[in-house]
């Protein structure tokens, strides 16, 4: 059964043709231990589907751990975007990003072909002066109608700074990492492992927390 009907489908078709370069989507899976990795596969089959520019290629963490390490890949199913020359621009979905996350997933294909829109002028000014290592988790449930723009937030800031890494945590699915980081509410951001908020926050917000870690960090 196709999890995209007709009508998501021909959407994804039109907003895809706005697409700059092509986009490959890398999928990490394990033949154990992983729940939810079949359907995110069959997830993204039927959405590559829907345009020429997109690729999937399929890795299995275990048995690809060069490649899992060289994109940071700790837990799956685990989906990486990676430009039209297939480096990895620091932006990961982990779990199935479906529900109302399949926003933040199109919008994050969009951006990484080039079809973004620009950063406001004094938050890019911000963001240039990150120089340290920076790790973004936004935590969310599929049905949360405000996590796709935390993720897509976090998301752009990456793409942006060679120096931050972004990643969506979908909760149910990671219920020890939601555990560890007292997931109550979405979406919540955890930055570096040590700074948090919660809701979808204006970019000014995230800025004030990834600041913080520039001070700290030795």
């Amino acid at each position: 059964m196709k999890l995209l009907n007709k009508e998501v489908t021909t959407q994804l078709q039109q907003v895809f043709e706005n697409m700059k370069t092509e986009v490959t989507i890398a999928l990490f899976t394990k033949e154990s231990e992983c729940e939810t990795c079949k359907e995110t596969d069959s997830f993204l089959n039927e959405l590559v589907e829907t345009s020429d520019k997109l690729h999937l290629k399929r890795y299995d963490a275990d048995k690809n751990k060069d490649i899992a390490e060289k994109f940071q890949v700790k837990v799956v199913p685990s989906i990486v975007l990676l430009d039209h020359k297939e480096e990895y621009q620091r932006i990961k979905f982990n779990g199935i990003p479906a529900g109302h996350e399949i926003n933040s997933f199109v919008k994050g294909i969009l951006e990484v072909s080039g079809a973004g829109i620009p950063l406001p002028e004094a938050v890019a000014d911000r963001l240039s002066a990150i120089t340290k290592p920076v790790n973004i988790k936004v935590f969310v449930t599929l049905g949360c109608p405000h996590c796709p723009g935390a993720v897509e937030k976090a998301h752009k800031l990456a793409l942006m700074n060679p120096h931050v890494e972004a990643e969506m945590i979908e909760a149910q699915t990671f219920n020890d990492l939601s555990g560890k980081f007292d997931v109550s509410s979405v979406p919540k951001i955890v930055i570096n492992d040590q700074y948090e908020f919660v809701g979808n926050q204006s970019l000014e917000v995230f800025m004030e927390e990834i600041e913080k870690t520039q001070i700290s960090v030795q």
